[in-house]
C-alpha cells in the first residue's frame, strides 16, 4: 500500500486527486488531505438545495461536487479527510473505517461506527463516509472533524428538515462534535495527521509516496477541466412538472418528473443515497414509460434496485413517483 499526504488545501485539486488516483494507480492507496473552507456535495445531490447560498457567496466558500454519493459536508483546515483506494470488494463501510476508530481508541477517544456510514463519539457524529466504484477499484473516503469551526459548518449547510424527522435534536451544531474536544491530551491538527498516517503505515505495512511531476500535471488538468466547472458542481436543473422528496431506509431521495401525454419524458433523481451504478442509467429506464403505478412498479421490479439506490425498497421508491 502507498501512503500519500497531499499538502494541497485547494478543494478542486484535492477532489481531482482522488479521481486521478482511483483511475490511474494499481496499488492500494491511503491518502490524508485537507481542504480550505468549502462545501463538498454528494454526487447525486441538488447543490443549490443543500447550501446557504448567501452565506457561501459572502464568505467565498467553494462548492465542489465529489465522485461519491451521500450528503453535503463542510470542510475547513480543522477538518482532516482520509481516502482508501483498493480492489473492489475489499471491504464495506465498517471495514474501511476500522483503522480510524482504532487509532482514535489508542488516543483515548471512545469512537464507534454507527448507522449506515457515521463515526460517532458519545452519540455525536465526527465523520461521515462514502464510496464509489470504478471498474475493479473502490474508493472509500471520509471526513474527520478535528477542530472545525462549527458555526461556519452550521451556517454553510442548509439543513433538509426530512433528516430530522422524528428526532428530538434539531440543529446541526448539536449533532456533531470535534475530535479535539475528546482527546485526553492536547494535540494540533498536524500532529493528529502524523499520528493517523504513522498508524496506518504500521498496520498496513505501507510505504510513503509523493506525487510525481506527471501526477501533479494530470491532476491539475482534471481540476481545470472538470472540478472547477459550474456544469459539474451545479449543472443545469430543468423545471419539472412533479417533484417529491422522501426519507427512505437508504437516505433522502427526491424524484423530479416531466410527463407528456401520459408518459414520462424527463426524470432526475437527487438525494444523499449511495449508488453502485450510475443513477443516470436508472433514470433512463423510465423514459417513455406510462405514468401509472402498474407500469412504474413493473420497471422497479425488473431491475436490481439496490445497484442504483442502496437499501431503498421498491415500495419506498414507488411512493415517490406519485
Amino acid at each position: 500500500m502507498y501512503c500519500i499526504y497531499n499538502p494541497s488545501t485547494d478543494p478542486y485539486f484535492n477532489l481531482a486527486a482522488e479521481e486521478y488516483v482511483l483511475k490511474n494507480f494499481s496499488e492500494d492507496v491511503f491518502m490524508l488531505w485537507r481542504n480550505d473552507q468549502s462545501v463538498i456535495v454528494g454526487k447525486y445531490q441538488n447543490s443549490a438545495a443543500e447550501i446557504n447560498l448567501d452565506f457561501v457567496r459572502e464568505r467565498d466558500i467553494k462548492v465542489v461536487r465529489r465522485m461519491t454519493g451521500g450528503g453535503a459536508v463542510f470542510h475547513d483546515l480543522g477538518n482532516v479527510n482520509y481516502t482508501f483506494i483498493g480492489a473492489k470488494g475489499s471491504g464495506d463501510f465498517r471495514t474501511f473505517s476500522e483503522p480510524i476508530i482504532q487509532v482514535l481508541n489508542t488516543l483515548g477517544v471512545p469512537a464507534t461506527f454507527e448507522g449506515r456510514n457515521d463515526l460517532m463519539i458519545d452519540g455525536k457524529k465526527f465523520s461521515g463516509n462514502a464510496q464509489c466504484v470504478y471498474q475493479n477499484r473502490i474508493l472509500h473516503h471520509g471526513t474527520l472533524l478535528f477542530a472545525s469551526e462549527m458555526e461556519d459548518l452550521s451556517a454553510a449547510l442548509k439543513v433538509n428538515p426530512l433528516k430530522f424527522k422524528d428526532k428530538a435534536v434539531k440543529s446541526v451544531r448539536k449533532r456533531v462534535t470535534n475530535i479535539q474536544e475528546h482527546l485526553p491530551q492536547a494535540m494540533t491538527v498536524t500532529e493528529f495527521i502524523d499520528v493517523v498516517m504513522a498508524f496506518v503505515k504500521g498496520e498496513k505495512n505501507a510505504v510513503a509516496y509523493e506525487f510525481s511531476e506527471e501526477d501533479l500535471k494530470q491532476i491539475q488538468r482534471l481540476r481545470d477541466e472538470k472540478y472547477v466547472k459550474w456544469e459539474w458542481n451545479f449543472g443545469t436543473s430543468p423545471k419539472f412538472d412533479f417533484t417529491k422528496m422522501g426519507r427512505t431506509t437508504g437516505g433522502t431521495v427526491e424524484v423530479n418528473l416531466s410527463v407528456e401525454q401520459g408518459r414520462i419524458v424527463a426524470i432526475k433523481i437527487f438525494g444523499d443515497f449511495f449508488s453502485k451504478k450510475e443513477i443516470s442509467d436508472f433514470e433512463h429506464f423510465f423514459i417513455g414509460k406510462e405514468y401509472n403505478e402498474t407500469a412504474l412498479q413493473s420497471v422497479l421490479e425488473s431491475i436490481d434496485l439496490n445497484e442504483y439506490l442502496c437499501n431503498v425498497s421498491v415500495t419506498e421508491m414507488l411512493t415517490l413517483f406519485f
